[in-house]
C-alpha cells in the first residue's frame, strides 16, 4: 500500500444497495417536488403572482392563472377542466392557498420541499396546544350509532341524534339524561333516520330526517313544532345562526339552504337556496361571530377507503373564501385525511374531524386557511360530530364507541 493515496475501496454489496435505494428515493422526492410545484398544463413552475399564480378549479384540480385565462379565452367564457372536463366559470375559481403558502416557505431561491413540510430530519417545532378529555357520555345501549351532536349555548345541554328507539337524547351539563324523544316511525313527529341535529338560540331542536327527507323541529320537551319538506332531495347537515335561522345542506341536490321560521308559532317564513352546484355536501357549520359558512363535500364513493372530501369556506355573503380537498391537506399532513364533521370555535377557526387518523384538527381562520393544528390525536375511534359548548369545551361524537367525549383546554 505504501504511503501513497490509493483508490477508494468499493462499498460492500449491502451498503451499495442501501446507497442506491437512498439515491432512488431522493430522485423520487425531487420528481414529486417538481410535479407538485409545476402547472400540469404548461409545465412552468408556479409563482406567487402574475400568470404563474396557482388557481383552484371547483373540481379540485389546479393550474396556473395563465392557462386558466387561455382556456376561458379573451371573453372569459366558461371553461372545461383539462383533466376531468368539468365545466365552470372564471368566478368559481380561487387561489390555491396551500401551494402559495408552500412557495412562500420555499422562498425565491427555492428550498427543500420535505423540510418545508416538516418532514426533514431537523428538530421539531413546539407542540400545538391540545385538549384533554373531561367527560364521556353515552356508550352502547345509551346511544346507538349516533350521527349528530349539538350544544345549547344558553343552557349547556347537549343533544345527540342516534338510532335508538327514541332518536333524540338530551344530556344535562353534568352528563345526566334529561330527555329522550322522537319515536322511530313515519308519523308527522316521528324520526325515521336522523342524519344531523342543531339547537337554535331560541331553544329548539332541529333534526334532518333521511327517512321522509324532511327537517323537523321540536322544543326541549320533545313536542314537534314544525316539519319542513319543501322538495328536499336528501337534507343532511345543519347548523343554526345566532338569529335562529338554520343553514342546511341537501346532499343529493348539491345545494345549501337558509331556513327561517317562527318556531314558537310553528310557521315557516322562508326556505331559500343560497348555493348550488356543490358535490354531495354534508357537514356544515356557521361562525357565530362572522357569519362565515363552511361545508364538507364528499367527492367520490362513500367511505374513507375509496373516497375523498373537500372543505369549502364561504363568507357571510356566500363568496367562496377558500377550499381544500384531501390531496391539498395531504401536502400539509403526510397521511390521508377524510373529514366527517366541522365546527367553528369561538375565535372563528375551522375545526374538523378526520376518521382516518382518528383525530380532531384545527385548520385556522378563513383568512389563514388552511393551517394544520391537531387538537385531539388519540382516544377516538370514528369521530363523526363536533359541537362547541358555552364554556368553549368541545364535544366530539364518536360513533365508534357510541359516545360523546367532552374535551377542555389542558
Amino acid at each position: 500500500a505504501g504511503g501513497g493515496r490509493g483508490l477508494a475501496a468499493a462499498p460492500p454489496p449491502l451498503m451499495a444497495a442501501g446507497m442506491a435505494a437512498a439515491a432512488a428515493k431522493e430522485g423520487e422526492e425531487d420528481e414529486a417536488e417538481l410535479s407538485l410545484l409545476e402547472c400540469r398544463v404548461c409545465f412552468e413552475r408556479y409563482g406567487p403572482g402574475g400568470q404563474r399564480r396557482p388557481r383552484n378549479l371547483p373540481c379540485g384540480h389546479v393550474l396556473c392563472r395563465g392557462c386558466l385565462g387561455a382556456l376561458g379565452g379573451p371573453e372569459g367564457r366558461r371553461l372545461e377542466c383539462p383533466f376531468c372536463r368539468r365545466a365552470c366559470g372564471p368566478a368559481e375559481t380561487s387561489d390555491c392557498l396551500p401551494l402559495l403558502q408552500l412557495l412562500e416557505v420555499l422562498g425565491p431561491a427555492g428550498g427543500s420541499l420535505p423540510s418545508a413540510l416538516g418532514r426533514g430530519g431537523g428538530a421539531a417545532g413546539p407542540a400545538p396546544a391540545g385538549l384533554g378529555l373531561r367527560l364521556s357520555l353515552g356508550g352502547w345501549g345509551s346511544l346507538v350509532n349516533p350521527t349528530g351532536v349539538a350544544a345549547c349555548r344558553r343552557s349547556g345541554r347537549l343533544v345527540v341524534a342516534h338510532d335508538g328507539k327514541k332518536r333524540i337524547h338530551v344530556f344535562g351539563p353534568s352528563g345526566s339524561c334529561l330527555q329522550r324523544f322522537g319515536e322511530r316511525g313515519d308519523a308527522g313527529n316521528d324520526i325515521k333516520y336522523p342524519l344531523d341535529v342543531t339547537v337554535t338560540s331560541d331553544g329548539h331542536v332541529v333534526v334532518t330526517n333521511g327517512g321522509d327527507r324532511s327537517v323537523k323541529a321540536f322544543d326541549f320537551e320533545g313536542r314537534g313544532v314544525l316539519a319542513v319538506q319543501e322538495g328536499f332531495c336528501l337534507p343532511w347537515g345543519l347548523d343554526a345562526t345566532p338569529e335562529s335561522e338554520v343553514i342546511l345542506t341537501d346532499s343529493e341536490a348539491g345545494a345549501l339552504y337558509r331556513l327561517a321560521a317562527d318556531f314558537q308559532k310553528g310557521k315557516l317564513k322562508k326556505c331559500q337556496m343560497i348555493r348550488s352546484q356543490l358535490v354531495s355536501p354534508r357537514g356544515v357549520a356557521v361562525s357565530q361571530t362572522s357569519g362565515a359558512i363552511v361545508v364538507i363535500e364528499h367527492l367520490k364513493a362513500q367511505g374513507p377507503s375509496n373516497g375523498s372530501t373537500r372543505v369549502k369556506i364561504f363568507s357571510a355573503e356566500m363568496d367562496l373564501v377558500g377550499q381544500m380537498d384531501s390531496f391539498g391537506l395531504n401536502l400539509i399532513f403526510p397521511s390521508k385525511i377524510y373529514t366527517m364533521a366541522v365546527a367553528f370555535d369561538k375565535e372563528g377557526r375551522v375545526v374538523v374531524t378526520d376518521v382516518c387518523s382518528q383525530a380532531v384538527i384545527c385548520l385556522g381562520k378563513p383568512e389563514e386557511f388552511p393551517i394544520f393544528n391537531p387538537l385531539i390525536s388519540h382516544g377516538l375511534s370514528y369521530p363523526v360530530g363536533l359541537a362547541y359548548m358555552a364554556n368553549n369545551s368541545l364535544a366530539v361524537l364518536d360513533s365508534g364507541d357510541h359516545s360523546v367525549k367532552i374535551y377542555s383546554s389542558t
